[in-house]
């Protein structure tokens, strides 16, 4: 059974969401997902400063013509090959709507696009993508759009992995699995050492002969992610290689997705709960903000 059974698509007609539309009509068809839309209109305050009858056959018309909207956003998704099994109107701030929507369905993951594109653009990605990634209870999927005309997606070339042992690492590698064995899409896991963390910091009289423990510590953590390697390798996937970078994660993670022309890169994220949802980690906040192609943040169920 597929880890994705339930994903939710947000949607606004823009033009990243548009990219997220058939990202998500791709991915519910390849791994047998059931999707929902949701579309969150804005709030006018101003109708019920004086509510009288006038006001409320302009609530009325506004309602109607959101709703017009949303039954276009999922006729959308079906035209690209989606199979919508409800849809939702919420009217509100539209990160809280959809982050409580997710949880009120208990879906597996949530796709929305994001405004970065450019590289200054993508640094200051959109709010409601940021907050629903700190906030939601389950994974998320960010779709960036790129190509000349920035419409183009695809998830189903290469997929980067980040990997360090972690149990969030591990539900990563596993989403990443799942999708490769569907698409026959090539898998590239990247693991990132930070040389400082080796390096001792008590003075020149510790320093001899940390370079040999470095060495040391290269030498397991390339035959750990080999391990790897050969363990998805036995599960039928098309790993291409294996990357052992040094330097900090996020940074490795970026530069080498852009490095090898991924679609699509897939980070876990220690942000599970409550407050650790608010505060979720810095390597999946950075990739998500920096990466040039679409990022799955993955956070195990419970």
């Amino acid at each position: 059974m597929s880890i994705f059974t339930k994903m939710l698509l947000a949607t606004d007609g823009s033009e990243p969401s548009e990219v997220a539309v058939r990202a998500a009509a791709a991915l519910s068809k390849i791994l047998d997902s059931e999707v929902h839309v949701i579309y969150v209109a804005h709030e006018h305050p101003y109708l019920h400063a004086y509510y009288d009858l006038r006001h409320k056959e302009e609530e009325e018309r506004l309602r109607r013509e959101d709703l017009r909207k949303l039954d276009a956003y999922v006729d959308h998704v079906q035209k690209a090959g989606g199979d919508v099994a409800k849809s939702y109107l919420r009217v509100g701030e539209a990160a809280k709507e959809i982050v409580e929507l997710a949880e009120e369905l208990g879906v597996n993951l949530v796709v929305l696009g994001s405004r970065g594109h450019g590289p200054m653009r993508r640094v200051l990605m959109g709010s409601v993508s940021t907050n629903v990634l700190r906030h939601a209870h389950c994974s998320v999927l960010i779709v960036r759009g790129h190509g000349p005309d920035e419409q183009r997606v695809s998830l189903l070339g290469k997929i980067l992995v980040a990997i360090e042992g972690s149990e969030e690492a591990s539900a990563a590698a596993q989403a990443a699995t799942e999708i490769a064995n569907v698409t026959g899409s090539e898998v590239h896991l990247v693991y990132a050492m930070q040389e400082e963390r080796y390096r001792p910091h008590l003075g020149p009289e510790m320093w001899e002969g940390w370079e040999k423990g470095f060495e040391h510590a290269k030498r397991s953590a390339r035959s750990w992610v080999e391990d790897q390697v050969e363990r998805m390798r036995g599960e039928g996937i098309r790993v291409v290689e294996s990357h052992l970078l040094l330097g900090r994660p996020e940074a490795a993670i970026v530069w080498l997705a852009e490095e090898i022309g991924a679609g699509l890169v897939v980070v876990g994220s220690r942000g599970l709960g409550g407050i650790r949802r608010a505060l979720i980690g810095s390597v999946s906040d950075s990739v998500v903000r920096h990466a040039h192609c679409s990022v799955m943040v993955i956070r195990p169920q419970t």
